[in-house]
């Protein structure tokens, strides 16, 4: 069982830990690939709602040389399941477009500064979604094939921690760009 899903079942005050005490992710390990998530410490209700497996997606734009990537909502077929894009008019579902920066000049809860950071500010998303940042940091070493995250929120330069925690794990080469990154 890989690192990731052994944290499936994981209490927050471990996931939060797995955080803390987390490894620097070197962003070009992410570059050109989507990363199968599975969400983490919600409610089951709120999973209904939203998702418990999703792809988060980095990718180098070519104009302007920075990291970005992009949520893709998959089929929820299954934790185990191969990742299924969601279709609209044929192309996958995504949404909530991110740059992925450096930690240095980001706001963030005491520790969650040894990683990257998605940065959803950083790209054209509503208001309230544009307060969410994401620290990044990878499970092993020296590997960026198995990472966790968390979601919190900036207001007024507080950070506000949320219990929405997720592993990643590298799925497969960006097969799909979306328009606005085209």
């Amino acid at each position: 069982m890989s690192i990731a899903r052994s944290l499936r079942n994981a209490d927050h005050a471990e996931l939060r830990r797995r955080i803390v005490e987390g490894h620097p992710v070197d962003p070009a390990a992410l570059e050109g690939y989507a990363f199968r998530g599975t969400s983490l410490g919600l409610p089951t209700f709120v999973e209904r709602v939203t998702w418990k497996t999703f792809q988060k997606t980095f990718y180098r734009h070519p104009p302007t040389g920075k990291l970005v990537g992009w949520n893709v909502r998959l089929a929820q077929d299954g934790l185990d399941a191969p990742s299924r894009p969601k279709r609209r008019r044929g192309e996958p579902v995504v949404e909530w477009p991110y740059e992925v920066t450096g930690t240095d000049g980001v706001p963030m809860p005491s520790g969650f500064d040894r990683g990257l950071v998605i940065d959803y500010g950083r790209a054209p998303n509503p208001p309230w979604q544009r307060l969410v940042k994401d620290p990044l940091v990878a499970l092993e070493a020296g590997s960026a094939d198995a990472l966790i995250g968390v979601s919190y929120v900036v207001i007024g330069g507080r950070c506000i921690e949320t219990p929405t925690y997720f592993t990643l794990e590298r799925d497969h080469r960006i097969d799909w760009i979306p328009e606005w990154y085209r």
